[in-house]
């Protein structure tokens, strides 16, 4: 069974960079898309960016658009999550998702695998 496990998160300053990364055991990521999640305390787990496994496209939120970006590693076993210029309202668990068989990208209930998260903290 697929398993994923992010890492990279911790505690950052206002306006500091982080990479998340998002490493699948066995499989490779080529076949999937891809997406990152991230839910605050007492809010909803939010989409933030996925890319697509059937041509490649990126997609964010209006809320990271410009300062995150998404990519996977030559050997399609690693996705990351690049974010810059974070600012508190950034702090949350960041999550890497899975889907196989996807109609609708943006709807959580598609994706089939999800890692544990990885905590990030922007504060100063």
């Amino acid at each position: 069974q697929l398993q994923l496990v992010e890492s990279g998160g911790g505690l950052v300053q206002p306006g500091g960079s982080l990479r998340l990364s998002c490493a699948a055991s066995e499989f490779s990521l080529d076949y999937y898309t891809i997406g990152w999640f991230r839910q605050a305390p007492g809010k909803e787990r939010e989409l933030i960016s996925y890319i697509s496994n059937s041509d490649g496209s990126t997609y964010y939120a209006d809320s990271v658009k410009g300062r995150f970006t998404i990519s996977r590693d030559n050997a399609k076993t690693t996705i990351y999550l690049h974010m810059n210029s974070l600012k508190p309202e950034d702090t949350a668990v960041y999550y890497c998702a899975v889907g196989i068989l996807m109609i609708n990208p943006h709807a959580l209930s598609e994706y089939n695998y999800w890692g544990q998260g990885t905590q990030v903290t922007v504060s100063s």
